[in-house]
This record gives structure tokens, sequence and C-alpha cells, in this order.
């Protein structure tokens, strides 16, 4: 799967993800299109940046495992956009002091077993 361009729209420009989305409910897979697609089009903050700070949010909700929980597909973006496992990992650490150690050790887990496959659920190799 090819690297999204630094300057594109990481919802608006993954035909994959969308098509996740719409999987879930096509009605609501629309909403959340729209509405994350007109926040990551804002173009002050990178799209590595908003990728990596989604991941951090899910860390703190607590959604790194189940049906239709968006960490991988976060991993996925944040991957797209040119993060490393090391940035991972480290993002992984500092959300520790923030978030919690239970957490974080789930995140990293579910950020192990994403590695463990080689790739994401959408294809993108970790």
């Amino acid at each position: 799967m090819a690297k999204v361009s630094l300057k594109e729209n990481a919802v608006l420009g993954d035909e994959d993800l969308q098509a996740a989305l719409k999987s879930i409910n096509p009605k609501w897979g629309e909403m959340c299109i729209k509405a994350a697609g007109e926040v990551w089009g804002m173009p002050l903050i990178s799209q590595k940046t908003k990728a990596l700070i989604t991941i951090a949010v899910d860390v703190v909700n607590n959604n790194e495992t189940g049906t239709g929980t968006p960490f991988e597909a976060h991993v996925d973006m944040a991957l797209k956009q040119g993060a490393t496992r090391a940035e991972l990992d480290e993002l992984l650490l500092f959300m520790t002091v923030y978030a919690g150690y239970n957490k974080v050790a789930g995140a990293f887990g579910a950020l192990d077993r994403i590695e463990e496959k080689g790739k994401t659920g959408f294809g993108t190799k970790i």
C-alpha cells in the first residue's frame, strides 16, 4: 500500500479507511468521513501529528481492543504519515505519565500484536 502524501488529508485520501468506516454502518461511516475529513483538512497541525494525537486519545479512552475500536486504524494512519515504531513507542511511554500504566500496557500489547502480524489490518507494514 502506498504511503499517503504528507500534504494530503489522511481521512479523505484513504479509501481503505473510508470503506472500513462505512462497513461499520454506511450512514455512520459517511458522517465520520465528513466530520473527520474536515478537521483533518485543517492546515496548521501536520497529518503525522494529528495521527499521533489520535493514538494518544485512544490510549486515554482505552480504545485498543475489540470490534470497531479505532487504535489499529490510527496506527495505520500514523505509519502512512511517516511515523516509526520507535516514535509510537515513545508516544506510549509519554502517555504513561498522563494516561496511566495500565492503559499504556494495553496499548503496547495491541501495538505488539499489530507488529507480530507485520502489518496493520489495512495492510501498512510496521
